[in-house]
């Protein structure tokens, strides 16, 4: 139980972490008129992630993201029984840290919410797609061991910036229902919440065959039962 609790705490921390450093800087930019840019920001979350990845891979995997936490449930790595405690941690993880930027700037409107600039099937199908991406290179530089290769963090970290940087102005790049379910409670901004719980996690599910397919039998199998998607690795 003690090693179960330690990788919920690293969820918890590490999502709070990406939240309150990724919609906080959203905040800061709106309060700052835009000294933080959309590019800013991009980068911000890309590194938010960056850092988790090399401070908790080992110890949880940093998913980070009930999407996240689901595909590697629905690929074999992950244990059934431990995907609710993932998804509980992170989602209070990301509470957490909306609820504290709401004491520092309680007079922002939406606390970085996830927002849709066009049509909502604009939206939901661009963070679909988004989260297939994301998705299918956490797969692909992922492994069942513990140990923390060079190049994940970076990885991981460089595709959630970059698609942010093209898709944020859309659909708000969110490919994380925890990221969009905290601001949103958080501000009251629920109408277009849907979209951000269900897309990113259609996407990542998607991602499973295609990461079977590249790999081979070894990759998404319910026969290669590591007890832990542990680290993120190449």
């Amino acid at each position: 139980m003690k090693i179960e609790m330690d990788k919920c705490l690293s969820e918890f921390l590490g999502t709070f972490f990406l939240v309150f450093a990724g919609t906080g800087a959203i905040i800061a930019n709106d309060v700052s008129q835009g000294s933080i840019t959309h590019v800013g920001i991009s980068l911000t979350f890309g590194l938010a992630v960056t850092a988790m990845i090399y401070s908790i891979g080992n110890i949880s995997g940093a998913h980070l993201n009930p999407a996240v936490s689901i595909a590697f449930m629905a690929s074999g790595r992950l244990e059934r029984n431990l995907v609710f405690p993932f998804i509980a941690s992170q989602c209070l993880g990301a509470i957490t840290a909306s609820g504290i930027l709401r004491l520092i700037f309680p007079e922002h409107g939406t606390l970085g919410a996830t927002l849709p600039a066009g049509s909502e099937i604009q939206s939901f199908s661009l963070e679909v797609f988004l989260s297939f991406l994301l998705m299918f290179v956490i797969l692909n530089v992922s492994t069942g061991s513990k140990e923390k290769g060079l190049m994940a963090g970076v990885a991981v970290g460089a595709t959630i910036a970059l698609e942010a940087l093209f898709a944020g102005p859309v659909s708000g790049a969110s490919m994380n229902p925890a990221r969009s379910l905290a601001p949103a409670i958080m501000s009251g901004e629920l109408e277009h919440l849907w979209i951000y719980l269900s897309a990113p996690v259609l996407g990542a599910l998607a991602a499973c065959p295609f990461c079977r397919g590249i790999q081979g039998k070894e990759c998404c199998s319910w026969q290669n039962k590591a007890p832990w998607p542990q680290s993120l690795h190449r």
